[in-house]
């Protein structure tokens, strides 16, 4: 990905103001004009009556049926499955502008990284041109079951047996070399091995060529899989300004080129594994590149995907796989995903099982797969003769590190029930047993249980104030700059639900003004309220115009000003009763009876 550095805010407006959501959207589902807003049969799920709109007064879309919605920049992360910084350069592509980076941030390497890129291109051409007059090569390919349209899809290739093919053609000049050698296809020998005169030679040699691609399609890396018997028998390009082996996934763009509405993703080991599965009609299974399943794959996965199943072979090495896989998707298991696991009969992999048996047979076992729950269950029962209390004890100890990964939530809490039926205990006093060996083995280490954000909650009676005030600031954001220093100030004595998502709209947007919802909507991504902005936004709600909606936002604060000043002043006349209010509240106490009372004149 070409994005280094930081994305500056106003930049992200910019871009949410300039596109068309119906434009975007229009591009990739049929949309049908429904008096000012667009419908369409949603593109998230199934359903035969649309429930999908889309606005373009509020450069909004939002699905009544399962509840997804966002800016055009949400949908192109959640349609296209793009991280948020490949979003943003695809949007930023069509609306022809360039992305600009955060002041103080180096981004030589993104300069740098363009040659690269067309680097990698024309050798991964160059490998496929070579596979294509290399009989061997090709004969490796028809005894592995691969057919041609398979290898074209793939764009697989072939390295020859030269230790200096890529170098004579792609390094002629010493500035291609660097080139060669920041990409990885040439590694640079050590002092004294020198020959003659050349310091570099080929990465690759006498290698079936696998290109690895980022999610836009661009070859940031290769793997070579040696054709005769040899060692490594996989060989990866290194770790390079493109290619960060533990955060990619082989076949995940073709994966996403064949299903538009991507569910579940299969998860295996080999390269071959993944081409193999694709050409059987399975067209959503990824490898990961011959290394453990890391932290930062499983956070990607679970942004394309909620279902995932991890694909190992059959004996002791695919089992230790299997359980490094399960010990780094803890920290991911929650309610709404599912991880499973699926061991694969001694002898076969993924490649020669799905050859062998079709795809009938192999997704019949992938339903089957066991889930994350039931796998741990059954590896730790395996450790322990749960017989007698030893055994159990046993068992509980093991489980006790694992089940401290889990996030809070129902998931947590329904494994712990049934670690704690295995134990023979109720779950509370599992749970109970566990943090009391917690404390009493680190008890000045102890940390504080991490807290759960707290959920904006705006209740229907007084809180009514302040969805007023909101809501009218997410259809017209420009409003902001009309509220003055003393009705933002009312607020800060407030204690009503929601206010500090009213004051933080509010200093925002007087800070950096916005004109349309969809800003205001992206702005939030990730901060408390971000999940309550977007519903308000869709309620319908009777706003005739700007002024009409500044009227109410101003007529909702001194109400909600007026209440905490009563309420306040309640508060220091019940201390007053006890004559113990300090100078300063006594004056601010007589302050609050002159304005409380000046209202009250000026109403009667």
């Amino acid at each position: 990905m070409r994005t280094v550095g930081r994305i500056p805010k106003n930049f992200i407006d910019e871009l949410i103001a300039r596109a068309d959501i119906v434009e975007i959207i229009g591009a990739r589902v049929q949309l049908k004009k429904a008096g000012r807003e667009y419908k369409a049969c949603c593109p998230f799920h199934n359903e035969k009556t649309p429930s999908f709109w889309v606005s373009p007064d509020k450069q909004f879309y939002h699905c009544f049926g399962c509840g997804k919605h966002g800016t055009a920049l949400g949908f192109l992360m959640d349609h296209d499955h793009l991280a948020f910084p490949e979003a943003v350069e695809e949007l930023a592509a069509r609306l022809g502008l360039e992305v600009p980076q955060e002041a103080g941030i180096d981004t030589s390497a993104r300069r740098a990284d363009e040659p690269l890129y067309e680097l990698m291109t024309r050798v991964a051409a160059y490998y496929a041109s070579s596979l294509a007059g290399h009989e061997r090569a090709r004969a490796y390919l028809e005894k592995r079951g691969l057919s041609r349209e398979t290898i074209e899809r793939f764009s697989l290739g072939y390295a020859a047996n030269s230790w200096n093919d890529v170098l004579r053609r792609f390094g002629a000049q010493e500035a291609d070399r660097k080139r060669l050698l920041d990409a990885g296809l040439i590694v640079e020998r050590e002092r004294g091995q020198i020959r003659d005169g050349e310091r570099h030679y080929d990465r690759f040699r006498d290698r079936i060529m696998f290109p690895i691609r980022d999610t836009r399609g661009r070859v940031i890396a290769f793997g070579g899989r040696i054709i005769d018997a040899g060692e490594p028998k996989y060989l990866n390009s290194p770790e390079t300004v493109l290619f960060h082996k533990g955060r990619e996934l082989y076949g995940l763009h073709e994966t996403r080129r064949a299903r538009s509405n991507l569910k579940r993703l299969l998860i295996v080991e080999g390269y071959m594994d993944a081409v193999r599965l694709h050409q059987a009609g399975i067209d959503y299974a990824v490898a990961t590149l011959g290394t453990a399943t890391t932290p930062e794959h499983l956070k990607r996965i679970f942004r394309l995907v909620s279902d995932v199943v991890f694909a190992f072979d059959g004996d002791r090495a695919g089992r230790a796989a299997a359980w490094r896989a399960l010990q780094q998707a803890l920290p991911e298991a929650r309610e709404g995903r599912e991880i499973r696991f699926l061991f694969l009969p001694e002898g076969h992999d993924p490649d020669t099982l799905v050859a062998e048996e079709g795809r009938e047979a192999f997704e019949a076992r992938l339903s089957g797969a066991l889930p994350l729950s039931e796998y741990l269950v059954r590896e730790l029962s395996a450790q322990s003769d749960l017989t007698h209390a030893d055994g159990r004890a046993s068992f509980a100890e093991s489980a006790r590190p694992l089940f401290a990964k889990l996030p809070e939530g129902v998931y947590r809490e329904l494994l712990l029930e049934r670690l704690a039926q295995v134990v023979g205990l109720s779950a509370s006093r599992l749970q109970e047993l566990w943090t009391a060996g917690r404390t009493a083995a680190a008890p000045s280490a102890a940390a504080p249980a991490p807290r759960t954000p707290a959920r904006v909650r705006l209740s229907a009676g007084r809180g009514g104030l302040v969805r007023q005030a909101i809501v009218r600031l997410l259809h017209y954001p420009a409003i902001a700059a009309q509220i003055t220093a003393a009705e933002r100030a009312g607020l800060d004595g407030s204690e009503e639900a929601g206010v500090p998502l009213l004051r933080d709209l509010i200093d925002d947007l007087q800070a950096r003004p916005a004109q349309i919802p969809a800003q205001v909507i992206q702005r939030w991504d990730g901060r408390e309220g971000a999940e309550v902005l977007p519903k308000l936004l869709e309620r319908e709600e009777v706003i005739t115009d700007a002024p009409a909606a500044a009227q109410e936002l101003r007529a909702a604060l001194v109400k909600l000003a007026e209440q905490a000043a009563g309420k306040r002043l309640e508060a220091l006349e019940t201390k007053s009763r006890t004559g113990n209010l300090e100078p300063s509240e006594l004056v601010e106490f007589k302050q609050l009876i002159a304005k409380l009372g000046s209202r009250d004149a000026r109403r009667g």
